[in-house]
């Protein structure tokens, strides 16, 4: 038996016919694919030193011609025993577990055994597969779709899917991301609900609305212009119907929605907990230590190599903290560029000769604006995944999960500032910044820095998240799926070689390993972060749902929806567009899990600043219990809010304009001179210093910011202690197994001593 299991090769040139015993789901492990190289060249010699390094292994290896080279290869059976024996234990397991073990095994991790032993193996030039890959030595390896179960994935419905099926194919780490992606669906239905509430309710209320009703009556208040140079003076009932839309969202029911998300953000995390570990304890993985299986593998493909040891080099880290502080740098320039684009983009409009785009310019700034960042979003997202892959690199992880982890760390934070920062600058800094009338902030000295939507700021941020998602959601589905699609379909006629018949029907057997290996070879190509970016896809559209959604309470229903449609092409992608994946195995989704839970807490601070800063709502509050009629004795019939509107706009004489010479003809539709004007803010008339109504109102948004953020906090921390991670059933059955465990050895230890 010690004979079966040594961790050294079992014979020097394999035999074909021994393996062929072997019950495989597919005969061929891996398929090497390489040009057919010069003789006597250097590819040449290296490629066939590493395949050599592979028979010394045990491996056989089958070679077909066509274009290219294709080498098939299989691993011999001790490979699998010497795995089973490593992290096993039969002695403890019955005989159907066993079974089931030996299944799993000639599935989807006896790939994943063969590709770790294919990356690691080295020729005498201390090369290894990934090395010969960028020499052109190779071009590409992968397993083989097994044809007979591709139907039956694409018949039935993968969000009902039972994730062992998935499991057994592609992996355990597929399969637990088709069940993340289906619980978090699910309950983003429950998400959707209120907000298309609060949406109707913002709806109905239209006409009750004081703040929406004093807008679209007030045709004699002049609003300042918008610009320096041929913008006119406007009455602000020009904004009634964007009054009306800003009410939709920013309504007395904004706070609650925005604490029922913080709340719902935190029992899909624990009630996901608890699902993953029923899923995980039915895949007898409960209890798996990735590490302990990384050093299984590492003395499965070489018996005598040494433990790679966790290494930390404090002059890497630093190195490493400095260039991706200066990338996070260049994200938030290009959100400042965007800023000085719409800036100059108004100006552009307002002189436009259409009468259109001067009535509109503020909007058209705000909508370009958004098409350009999601421009921006598309190349930077790929300048950051090749960032972040330098600076892994940098710090030379010790194993590929470490360096996902610092990959997926890295990237998701690049992401982060390439997708929000400019919608950080709009919720947050947009019209704070730019000064007032006669005294505005400008860009070099010429430009004036934009102003918030006539309807707030809150507008603003409303159409730049509804373009973005929906522009994300739609050109993404195109990139993703339709463009590999369209790409897969140009090869085909390609894909196919052309046979003589007399030497086909002589060559059958090599001709149907040849289609197969044309046909997978065909596909597109995966990598080992294939996953990773669907993965970050969803993080993303997390991002989007959560934080900001007291803007844009439709976020949890656009991402429902899309995600209905993504989990089919998902599944139709990696079936019938791409080669196979290597399966890997875990008990979790990872470093994923850690960013949800950052996103959660990013967005009870982002949806506390959305509302104490970026919307009306404290500032009406603070004038309907301190300053309107309501706090009056004889209030009877009076709405609260009536008055606001006119409050809110503060009074600017039209003489001490900066540019006064430059300016439109400032008289009104009726032809009356104009001597003042009214815009936003909560100034003096004389002097233009701030009110003691401005303090009072930012006083009031710093605690309701402050309040808001403990609340929803207290409340995350109270439903995560509510809801347990894991099953009490569950605990109790791996308690039960570790009782068992222990009686038994007891009572071997006392039989042992009896004889």
């Amino acid at each position: 038996m010690q004979n079966n299991i040594r961790l050294t090769p079992m014979r020097e040139h394999p035999s074909e016919d021994t393996d062929a015993l072997i019950q495989m789901p597919n005969k061929w492990d891996f398929v090497l694919v390489c040009d057919d190289h010069k003789s006597f060249s250097t590819k040449k010699s290296k490629k066939e030193a590493f395949l050599e390094e592979l028979r010394n292994k045990g491996f056989t290896i089958k070679t077909i011609k066509d274009k290219k080279l294709f080498h098939g290869i299989r691993a011999p059976s001790a490979v699998i025993r010497k795995y089973n024996h490593l992290l096993g234990n039969p002695q403890s397991e019955s005989l159907n577990v066993q079974r089931e073990r030996q299944q799993q095994v000639m599935t989807c991790t006896r790939i994943r055994i063969v590709h770790f032993i294919l990356q690691s193996t080295e020729i005498s030039t201390k090369q290894n597969f990934h090395d010969l890959v960028k020499e052109n030595v190779f071009e590409t390896a992968f397993p083989l779709h097994e044809k007979e179960k591709l139907d039956t994935f694409l018949k039935i419905n993968w969000s009902n899917v039972c994730s062992n099926d998935l499991r057994m194919y592609f992996g355990e780490k597929v399969a637990l991301y088709f069940a993340w992606l289906r619980w978090y669906t699910y309950v983003l239905l429950i998400a959707a609900v209120p907000g298309i509430i609060l949406v109707i309710y913002g709806f109905m209320s239209f006409s009750s609305s004081q703040v929406s009703q004093e807008i679209c009556a007030a045709n004699t208040t002049i609003m300042c212009p918008l610009c320096d140079q041929k913008c006119p003076f406007w009455p602000l009932s020009d904004t009634c119907t964007y009054a009306k839309l800003t009410h939709l969202f920013d309504n007395e029911g904004t706070v609650l929605f925005a604490i029922f998300m913080a709340l719902w953000a935190t029992v899909y995390l624990e009630l996901w907990k608890r699902q993953r570990a029923k899923v995980v304890s039915e895949w007898n993985l409960y209890w798996w230590d990735e590490e302990e299986d990384d050093v299984a593998l590492e003395i499965i493909s070489n018996p005598d190599c040494d433990i790679r040891k966790y290494q930390h080099s404090y002059v890497r880290t630093t190195i490493m903290l400095i260039l991706f502080a200066l990338m996070i740098c260049v994200l938030i320039g290009i959100a400042q560029a965007l800023v000085v684009y719409r800036v100059v983009v108004t100006v552009l409009f307002a002189h436009s000769n259409s009468e259109f785009f001067r009535e509109r310019a503020t909007t058209m700034a705000v909508v370009t604006g958004a098409v350009l960042h999601y421009l921006s979003i598309i190349i930077m997202s790929k300048v950051n995944r090749h960032v972040a892959e330098y600076l892994c690199e940098l710090e030379k992880p010790r194993t590929f999960s470490e360096r996902e982890k610092n990959f997926t760390v890295k990237i998701f934070i690049l992401q982060f500032f390439t997708h929000f920062s400019s919608l950080i600058y709009i919720a947050f800094f947009l019209g704070r910044i730019n000064g007032h009338p006669g005294n505005y902030v400008r860009v070099a000295g010429k430009w004036r820095l934009e102003e918030c939507h006539p309807s707030g700021c809150l507008l603003d941020l409303f159409i730049q998240m509804a373009i973005i998602m929906t522009l994300k959601q739609t050109l993404s589905h195109f990139q993703e799926y339709l463009v590999p699609w369209l790409k897969n379909q140009w090869r085909k006629p390609f894909a196919k070689p052309r046979h003589d018949s007399k030497i086909h029907a002589e060559n059958s057997a090599q001709d149907q390993c040849k289609d197969d290996w044309l046909d997978n070879y065909q596909l597109n190509e995966v990598s080992a972060f294939s996953l990773f970016n669907e993965f970050l896809e969803m993080m993303i559209q997390y991002s989007f749902t959560t934080i900001f959604v007291a803007a844009f309470p439709l976020a949890p229903l656009l991402a429902f929806f899309n995600n209905l449609i993504e989990i089919r092409y998902d599944a139709y992608k990696m079936v019938k567009l791409q080669r196979r994946m290597v399966p890997r195995k875990a008990k979790d989704i990872g470093i994923w899990l850690q960013v949800l839970e950052a996103i959660g807490i990013l967005a009870v601070i982002a949806n506390g600043l959305v509302i104490s800063i970026t919307s009306d709502f404290i500032p009406m509050q603070v004038y309907k219990y301190t300053l309107g009629p309501c706090t009056q004795k004889n209030d009877a019939g009076t709405d609260c809010l009536t008055g606001y509107v006119n409050h809110s706009l503060s009074v600017f004489s039209v003489q001490d304009f900066e540019n006064r010479n430059e300016m439109s003809d400032p008289t009104d539709s009726m032809g009356n001179k104009i001597t003042h004007c009214r815009y936003r803010d909560y100034r003096n008339s004389d002097d233009y210093s701030y009110t003691i109504e401005f303090w009072h109102v930012f006083a009031a948004r710093l605690v309701f910011l402050i309040l808001f953020e403990h609340v929803a906090l207290c409340i995350k921390l109270i439903a995560a202690w509510f809801v347990p991670d894991v099953p009490r059933r569950i605990k109790n059955k791996h308690l039960g197994v570790k009782h068992n465990k222990l009686k038994k050895r007891l009572s071997e230890m006392d039989y042992s001593t009896e004889v």
